[in-house]
């Protein structure tokens, strides 16, 4: 049927596209926050501190929004798994947009003391439960509309939209940043979150128009043809994939650390060696456009090679290149210093994170796949984004601060092992079938067989 056929071209295009743009604004908000905590949070929130316990402490706030993600996927993925993954995408934007806006509207510790860092607290925990819900639904909107022979290309919009809003996030704040000291102090820093607004409406404005998926669909209609009654997806995922949940976590880790410290500690840290505020920010530009491109570059070559073959490598690679890549940002030069953002994002992370919205996705059942890809993604974003800026920084500090950055390279090294390692004990998913209810977990078990999926 052509006609069909190419309805439903149309539809994968528009909820492909659907996850990419409201994945980027939802990143926007989120990744303008590590950038702002960076470079101003330490000085506006946290005054009295001498600058490196600032530091720390802004990306201790930084970090709550990490914690506070798995929550977000367990929440959302419940309702997701439950009630539809549209409804829960159109949620999680509203409250990341509105939160995001509150920021930009806070008053800082000059002006009502203590209560500035709280607040600045509560609203990132509510981008980050946010967030948390966001990212397994739009992967999962590509993934489930898409031929079976794309789904790796097909869920990594939801992964580009994450440089698409650091371009915009950076982009924003850098061209306030330009603005004299005081100015960007005083309300310069605020304008890129008041943006929000307007992002959010654009955002529903989008989203709106999707179509649910039809794998979840079919499922929905089934339950309700046999009368199945169905247990808690949580329960679901940590009964039958508790073993698939830590692999996806463990797995991911090394690429979110990586992007983690190329986004905040590496910002930070190059401002302390006296780079200008524009020229990191413009390095992250750059680096971070690149970046869009070569997700669903790595992403497509996993629907040719498989998920595993590419992510190990990448993992092997960014491990052999942790101490390189600090070594270029501590030289001073300013070439340097985008050639080390260029390989690090747009080559070395890419590689693992291309692939890695499928690789998660497809080691669940439809049932339980918003809530088991979710709780896997956001954990290992804890474990490795949450967490990597505060400790980078600490052991920097540990270590006499300046160019003392080994044990923040070894840091990363070791995570991308770890990586490397976890990636091996999974089965190959990207001949999955994703209409069955089991999943390809672990090498001990066998794979099922694959959908014939076309568009």
């Amino acid at each position: 049927m052509p006609t069909n056929d190419a309805a439903r071209r149309r539809q994968f295009r528009r909820v492909a596209s659907s996850s990419f743009i409201g994945s980027a604004i939802e990143y926007y908000d989120f990744l303008l926050y590590g950038a702002a905590a960076s470079l101003v949070f330490n000085e506006l929130f946290f005054t009295g501190l001498d600058p490196v316990t600032g530091t720390i402490a802004s990306f201790a706030t930084l970090a709550v929004g990490y914690v506070a993600r798995p929550l977000g996927g367990i929440v959302f993925g419940h309702f997701g798994d439950k009630v539809g993954r549209k409804s829960m995408l159109v949620l999680t934007m509203t409250l990341m947009g509105l939160s995001s806006f509150v920021i930009g509207l806070l008053p800082t510790y000059d002006t009502i003391g203590v209560w500035a860092p709280v607040l600045l607290v509560a609203a990132r925990l509510v981008q980050g439960v946010a967030v948390g819900g966001e990212w397994g639904g739009a992967a999962l909107m590509a993934l489930e509309h898409a031929p079976a022979n794309r789904r790796g290309l097909a869920a990594s919009f939801a992964n580009m939209g994450g440089p698409a809003g650091a371009v915009l996030a950076t982009a924003v704040l850098g061209l306030f940043s330009a603005l004299p000291e005081e100015q960007f102090l005083s309300w310069g820093w605020r304008v890129p979150f008041l943006l929000s607004i307007l992002l959010l409406a654009f955002g529903m404005f989008i989203r709106l128009k999707v179509t649910e998926s039809p794998v979840f669909a079919e499922a929905q209609a089934h339950d309700r043809r046999t009368g199945a009654k169905r247990k808690a997806p949580l329960f679901t995922a940590l009964r039958r994939y508790p073993k698939n949940i830590a692999l996806a976590a463990f797995g991911g880790v090394g690429a979110l650390v990586l992007q983690s410290l190329l986004a905040t500690f590496v910002l930070s840290h190059a401002l302390d060696l006296g780079y200008q505020r524009s020229t990191v920010l413009t390095a992250q530009t750059v680096s971070s456009a690149l970046h869009i491109f070569t997700i669903p570059a790595f992403a497509l070559l996993s629907d040719r090679i498989g998920r595993k073959p590419v992510m190990i490598t990448g993992a092997l690679a960014s491990a052999a290149a942790a101490f390189p890549l600090l070594a270029l940002v501590n030289s001073g030069s300013t070439g340097l210093l985008f050639l080390a953002f260029v390989i690090g994002n747009p080559l070395l992370q890419a590689s693992m994170y291309g692939p890695m919205a499928a690789f998660i996705s497809e080691m669940f059942g439809t049932r339980a796949r918003y809530t088991g890809a979710s709780l896997g993604y956001q954990l290992a974003s804890t474990l490795g984004a949450g967490v990597a800026p505060l400790l980078a920084t600490t052991l920097l500090a540990s270590a006499g601060g300046g160019t003392h950055t080994a044990t923040v390279s070894l840091f990363l090294l070791v995570v991308c092992l770890i990586s490397a390692g976890a990636i091996a004990l999974t089965k190959e998913g990207k001949d999955t079938d994703l209409d069955a209810e089991s999943a390809p977990p672990t090498t001990q078990e066998t794979p099922h067989s694959v959908r014939a999926n076309t568009v």
